[in-house]
């Protein structure tokens, strides 16, 4: 058995670099790894590519060939994989014996909860060639500052849930900045957990632009809460303990952590298998990181500038 990531998201949730810091805490902890670019529009990788799908289709090319705007030739390029996976399996059999994949995927939202192609694309490699993948879905963290987007947040990661049928872990990527697009109406766990979505209904109610949306909002609120599927993990790549507690989830996830890897990367999912205070180090400690600390800077420099 392979095991890997499916890295999806929103365009400007951090994928990229997440594969980029994803893959080097991996390198660290003894796992050989393979990042599979197969974002056609990203031509800026930071990360050493094990496969890149501009090496079958570009999706400059895609766009002066067929006058397609960015989002049609994207959905193009995906057909052209689904219809092409023999490509990919050929470029991935060389490096299944003793690696971990990270597929980074586009950040089109409809690819994953709409077309059937990337979903496909998945299912046929996880059948083919024995993979065990967890779908890591990013959300910008700042969303949670505003109450509507938020919302939408919600629905598009259960949308995508539901879609791709698959082992799933939202997360609030960028976690570090969450606090320089404003502050939180509730604490940091209100919104990892999903709580009673009412309340932010109440704040959306005092914005005169989406009162009159209000019965949709109370019924879309409804739809995610009757799901009750929907939670998120946080993430700050930058930080070691960060992406280790992220690790360990996904490591549970897809099975890594109960197979025989290397003994180096065994040790560390041990950990994993492990009781864990995960409701301190998911929310609590990030909460006490990120924003009661800047909270307290921000009360000290005031009183400096009184001063």
């Amino acid at each position: 058995m392979v095991f890997g990531q499916v890295v999806i998201g929103p365009a400007g949730s951090g994928k990229t670099t997440y594969c980029n810091g994803m893959s080097q805490f991996l390198q660290l902890i003894g796992r050989k790894v393979a990042v599979i670019n197969l974002d056609p529009a990203n031509d800026a990788l930071p990360y050493e590519c094990a496969i890149n799908i501009e090496e079958l289709i570009k999706l400059s090319d895609v766009m002066s060939v067929h006058n397609l705007g960015p989002n049609g030739a994207l959905v193009y390029c995906m057909d052209y994989l689904e219809k092409n996976i023999d490509w990919l399996e050929s470029k991935l059999a060389p490096l299944i014996k003793d690696h971990y994949f990270l597929f980074d995927f586009p950040g089109q939202a409809e690819l994953f909860f709409l077309h059937s192609n990337a979903k496909t694309v998945i299912n046929t490699l996880i059948k083919n060639l024995n993979l065990r993948l967890t779908a890591v879905y990013l959300v910008d963290s700042h969303l949670c500052c505003d109450p509507g987007n938020y919302i939408a947040a919600l629905l598009l990661s259960l949308s995508t849930m539901v879609h791709l049928e698959m082992p799933h872990i939202n997360v609030l990527s960028k976690i570090d900045l969450i606090q320089k697009f404003g502050e939180l109406a509730f604490n940091l766990e209100y919104y990892t957990d999903v709580e009673d979505l009412s309340y932010l209904q109440q704040h959306l109610d005092q914005d005169p632009r989406s009162a009159k949306y209000r019965k949709l909002t109370k019924e879309l609120c409804n739809v995610i809460e009757g799901f009750n599927l929907v939670n998120f993990s946080t993430l700050d790549i930058q930080d070691r303990v960060s992406v280790g507690n992220l690790v360990k989830l996904i490591d549970k996830s897809n099975g890594y952590v109960f197979t025989g890897a290397d003994s180096s990367a065994v040790e560390f999912s041990k950990i994993a298998a492990g009781p864990l205070d995960w409701d301190y180090y998911r929310t609590l400690a990030v909460q006490e990181k990120y924003i009661e600390e800047k909270e307290e800077k921000k009360e000290v420099e005031e009183k400096e500038m009184d001063e």
